[in-house]
């Protein structure tokens, strides 16, 4: 049979554009490197495949003489091979599909996408089958017969076609790119369906058409797979959302055309049951996955539950318990009733590790304190970090247990901790309590609380059990706070004055201005109580302003009255350091018409601890208002005499400790009464300093004739009077310059200011205890 010329030039066409596809994907396969060269090398694999089933296809239906539908018996055997290279080409195609970027990685994701496509392509197959079988007959005349190699391009077709589409919704956006080589791969695969049918029964035009479609899913397929990106991400499979179309949409395409089939009167033979039966056992298949996926991602979702629950109830830092932790032991020894002791432990001077070694070798102290707790602990013990540098430790049995081992604790931390730069030395603070009458978490928690802030306040490194007199003393604090806040505005506040007193004279001639409280139903709250709760709450500023306008007040009324008096007012270290301090000083006196140098402010020694330039700074403003200062508590406290040499004070307070400390002494060689030596030396350094002194703390006549032999002017103390109203300083004001009264020395005039002091370094601050200490013994 003579082959028309335009078969032969279509059949070469093909063969050329088929050709040209094939080598633009090995081209892009050549090109690309990392994981993703597989899939592209699969895809060429596959066009060359598909390029060699083409070809051969072509040559034998242009080659073999037969008639349409009476094909010989070699035909037929062709037939078969292109139907084989068709599905061979088909499957590389799919492989390939799964292996893209994107598209699916782990083995477990590959099945997946594997069923799902076998779930369409069956569903294509049969809807195909009882599209072109009777009784319903599509084709009509052109409706293959049965041949087996139609019959595996058939299936080839429908899962490279079933598999093209499941890509194309899996792959990440864009998606065009994915979709257009799966739509290549399902031509290439029809395409050789064709070829295959026209070499069984159609004859050689239906070849060439099978051909054309095969050329151009090839050129498609090659063009898409250029342009798909290398880098895409993979996607992560949505076991829930994205997965029921898969199972719903085919099964309703085959119950349809299965329901229609059997209204036309069609009979199932065995292809339509077997491909029945891979949907069914696809969706089984399937379906066993999803649920083996859900059930690993529960399991996984509950190991994480477990982890972040641990890390919920963990220090990060120590690994220890943190509060929740020691929460949740707690509430279950509280649920099952069980003695129990908790030690709330405090690290003493933690703040100054950070402040001076750096957070670095704070946090290794933090860790390594962690280690002791944990080696030093029974079995069943709970030890927690509650935060910062506050500990906690949970102990079952009796409280005699909890003391031995808040006593090995005690021991344990006060070891040195080694560090790369140096050893670091820490004590603890350690509060102890245990259940009340019936188990009480947060009322355990507070009790320990209570019991650690006691043993801080009485002097740290100590252990304190829980007593119910720290409630009474939390409460009083708590109403004293409240109160306080209103006693100025409530009139509750009043002054006394202390008299200082010139020797041997003991005539009056200044005084001190003391705080007084009397509450109307906590009746008179002493100044140890009240001035430290003042400057911890952030008070004294104000009852500091209070006490400085009423004693310029009081000093101007006496002064107008002719009495030749001074009076001194203590000054707090917030004060001190206050920027508008100095404004207020100067206002108060221009307010009350009182000349800077009858007022005296007194700082306390232990001010000298803090910043000394930056104290020297402060006291040299005040003095420039003509204010004389006054250095308090001297010989208590932390100035040393190249410190007292450099501040700009004008009077020296000697410490009652200095006055009462030794048993006066008789001079050596010489004759003379009995002299305080301490107070002797003070009273040297102050003179030659061109300061004057005063001996505070005077109580009995013998302490008053030892500070009088050691040459000390002016006395101060209950042997001339306590703190008392200003009327009855007053009475004693006019007493002393009554007719007979003995004359008092004349106070020493202030010193010219002295230059500027040189800089020095920094001294560290004083703990918060000790910067109220000076208030505590007299009042603001």
């Amino acid at each position: 049979m003579q082959v028309p010329p335009g078969m032969i030039v279509a059949a070469a066409l093909c063969g050329l554009a088929a050709t040209a596809a094939t080598a633009l994907s090995a081209i892009d396969a050549r090109r690309r490197a990392g994981p993703h060269r597989q899939a592209h090398a699969l895809l060429a694999a596959a066009s060359g495949v598909a390029l060699v089933t083409l070809l051969v296809g072509v040559a034998v239906a242009l080659s073999t003489p037969g008639h349409a539908g009476h094909p010989p018996q070699s035909r037929m055997l062709w037939a078969g091979v292109v139907a084989i290279g068709t599905a061979v080409s088909g499957l590389i195609f799919s492989v390939g599909l799964l292996r893209l970027p994107g598209v699916a990685s782990p083995a477990a994701a590959t099945a997946r996408l594997a069923l799902d496509g076998t779930v369409m392509a069956a569903a294509f197959w049969f809807v195909g089958w009882v599209l072109v079988s009777e009784p319903t007959r599509l084709l009509g005349g052109a409706t293959p017969v049965a041949c087996v190699p139609i019959l595996l391009a058939t299936v080839s077709a429908a899962l490279t076609a079933g598999l093209a589409l499941v890509v194309a919704f899996r792959a990440p956006s864009p998606r065009r790119f994915h979709a257009g080589l799966g739509a290549g791969a399902t031509a290439v695969a029809c395409g050789g369906l064709l070829v295959a049918a026209g070499l069984c029964q159609a004859g050689p035009g239906v070849a060439l058409v099978g051909a054309g479609v095969l050329a151009a899913g090839l050129l498609t397929a090659a063009l898409a797979a250029r342009r798909v990106a290398a880098g895409a991400a993979r996607t992560a499979l949505d076991l829930i959302s994205r997965d029921g179309a898969y199972a719903f949409v085919p099964m309703f395409a085959m119950a349809a055309s299965a329901m229609y089939h059997l209204l036309q009167d069609g009979r199932f033979d065995v292809f339509g049951i077997v491909a029945g039966s891979v949907e069914g056992f696809a969706l089984v298949g399937r379906q066993y996955l999803a649920l083996h996926d859900v059930r690993g991602y529960a399991g996984r979702l509950a190991d994480r539950e477990a982890h972040f629950r641990e890390l919920a109830h963990t220090d990060a830092l120590t690994a220890l318990a943190n509060r929740r932790g020691l929460l949740q032991a707690l509430h279950r020894c509280a649920g099952a009733g069980a003695p129990v002791v908790l030690l709330c432990l405090d690290l003493d001077g933690f703040k100054n590790v950070n402040d001076v070694r750096g957070h670095g070798v704070g946090d290794a102290v933090l860790a390594e304190v962690g280690e002791r707790l944990r080696a030093n602990l029974r079995p069943g013990d709970v030890a927690a970090r509650l935060g910062g540098d506050e500990f906690a430790v949970l102990t079952r049995g009796c409280p005699s247990d909890a003391d031995r081992l808040a006593e090995r604790l005690l021991d344990v931390f006060g070891q040195a901790y080694d560090q790369p730069d140096g050893p670091v030395f820490l004590s603890v603070s350690i509060g102890v309590a245990g259940w009340a009458e019936k188990p009480d978490v947060e009322l355990l928690l507070r009790h320990a609380d209570l019991a650690l802030r006691y043993a801080k306040q009485r002097g740290k490194n100590r252990i304190e059990r829980y007593d119910a007199a720290y409630d009474q003393l939390l409460r009083r604090r708590t109403t004293l706070e409240h109160e306080l806040r209103g006693a100025i505005e409530r009139g509750e506040l009043r002054q006394v004055f202390q008299p200082v007193a010139a020797l041997p004279s003991v005539r009056p001639v200044g005084a001190e201005a003391l705080l007084r409280w009397h509450h109307p139903v906590l009746g008179s709250v002493r100044p140890d109580e009240f001035i430290p709760l003042a400057e911890e709450c952030g008070m004294i500023g104000k009852l500091g302003a209070w006490v400085l306008h009423q004693a310029c007040h009081q000093l101007s009324r006496w002064l107008a009255d002719g009495h030749d008096v001074w009076v001194s007012v203590n000054v707090s270290p917030r004060e001190l350091h206050a920027p508008e301090y100095v404004v207020q000083v100067a206002e108060a006196l221009r307010a009350h018409n009182v000349p800077p140098q009858r007022l005296v402010l007194e700082v306390t020694e232990h001010v000298v601890a803090t910043d000394l330039d930056e104290l020297i700074r402060r006291l040299t403003a005040l003095r420039a208002t003509g204010v004389r200062i006054a250095l308090d508590d001297f010989g208590a406290g932390y100035s040393s005499l190249g410190q007292l040499r450099r501040l700009p004070i004008d009077i020296l307070k000697i410490d009652h400790s200095l006055v009462a400390e030794h048993e006066p002494v008789r001079p050596v060689g010489r004759d003379g009464p009995a002299f305080a030596p301490m107070v002797d030396i003070v009273m040297r350094l102050g003179h030659q300093l061109g300061l004057e002194v005063v001996a505070e703390g005077v109580t009995t006549p013998t302490e008053l004739a030892a500070v009088v032999a050691a040459g000390c002017r002016f006395g101060q103390g209950a042997l001339f009077g306590w703190g008392v109203p200003a009327e009855h300083l007053e009475a004693m004001l006019e007493a002393a310059t009554s007719p007979g009264a003995r004359p008092a020395p004349a106070p020493v005039p202030p010193p010219a200011p002295s230059p500027p002091p040189r800089r020095l370094p920094r001294m560290p601050a004083p703990r918060p205890a000790e910067q109220g200490s000076a208030q505590v013994e007299r009042g603001v």
